[in-house]
C-alpha cells in the first residue's frame, strides 16, 4: 500500500510539471475545446440511448458520438500516448494490469446485476439499453463499443484529464464522466461513469497513459453488453 501512495504522490507531482510547463494559450485552448466537446457529446449520448432499439438509426447516432470524442480529444491537442506505449517493453504489463482492473470491475457489476433483478425501476431502463443489442447485429454493437471505449478514453482520461492536469486531474475528469453518463437517464450507467471512472482515472495517473485505461474500459464494457443480459435472465429464474 505504502508503495502505491509513493508511485501516486510521484506521478501527482510530475503531472503538477507538466502542467505548469504548458504553454498558457495551448492550456486555455485544451480547457475550451474539451468543455465545447463535453457539451456536444453528452446531448448525442442522451439522444442516442434514447432511439428505439431495433431503430437503424441508433448506429449512426453512437459513431457520431465516437467522431465527436476523437475530434475534441484530437483538437484539444492530446498526444496519443496508447501509440507511443505500445513501443515500449512495458506495454504488455499495462495491459495486462488493464484487464485485470476490467475484470475486477466487470465481477462488481455482474454481482450487483442481482440487486438490479430486483428492482424493477431499475432493471426496466438495463433491459431498454441491452435491448440494442438483442434487436440489432450483436457483432456491429459489439463494435461500436469498442470504438466508443477507445475513444472515450483518449478524450477523456486524455484530453479532459489533461485539461484539469495536476491535482484535480482524477477528480475533474471523473465527475465530468458521471455527469454526462448520468443524463443518459439510466441510473446504472450514472454509477459506472463514478465507478469506472473513477478507477481508470487512477490508473491515467499511475501509468501516465491511456493504454491501460483503454483496456479496462473495453474489459469492462464489452464483458458487461455480453454477461449482462444473461446475468439478470439466470437471476430472474432462480
Amino acid at each position: 500500500m505504502e508503495h502505491w501512495r509513493e508511485a501516486f504522490a510521484r506521478h501527482l507531482q510530475a503531472e503538477r510539471s507538466a502542467a505548469g510547463a504548458q504553454d498558457p494559450s495551448a492550456r486555455t485552448r485544451r480547457r475550451v475545446v474539451a468543455a465545447l466537446t463535453v457539451v456536444v457529446a453528452a446531448s448525442v449520448l442522451a439522444w442516442a440511448l434514447r432511439i428505439k432499439p431495433g431503430d437503424e438509426l441508433f448506429y449512426p447516432a453512437t459513431l457520431g458520438l465516437a467522431a465527436v470524442l476523437l475530434v475534441g480529444a484530437l483538437v484539444a491537442g492530446r498526444p496519443l500516448r496508447a501509440t507511443e506505449e505500445l513501443g515500449k517493453r512495458r506495454a504488455p504489463r499495462l495491459v495486462l494490469v488493464g484487464l485485470g482492473v476490467g475484470a475486477v470491475l466487470l465481477v462488481v457489476f455482474l454481482i450487483g446485476a442481482g440487486i438490479v433483478a430486483q428492482v424493477p425501476a431499475l432493471r426496466e431502463p438495463v433491459e431498454q439499453l441491452l435491448a440494442h443489442a438483442r434487436w440489432g447485429s450483436l457483432p456491429i454493437v459489439v463494435a461500436i463499443t469498442a470504438l466508443n471505449g477507445v475513444v472515450e478514453e483518449l478524450f477523456y482520461r486524455g484530453a479532459l484529464y489533461d485539461a484539469f492536469g495536476g491535482r484535480w486531474a482524477v477528480v475533474g475528469s471523473t465527475v465530468v464522466y458521471t455527469v454526462v453518463t448520468a443524463l443518459a437517464g439510466i441510473p446504472l450507467l450514472a454509477l459506472a461513469g463514478l465507478l469506472v471512472g473513477l478507477a481508470v482515472a487512477v490508473l491515467r495517473r499511475l501509468t501516465q497513459g491511456v493504454l491501460a485505461p483503454i483496456v479496462a474500459h473495453l474489459t469492462w464494457s464489452i464483458g458487461m453488453l455480453l454477461l449482462l443480459g444473461p446475468t439478470l435472465e439466470l437471476l430472474e429464474m432462480s
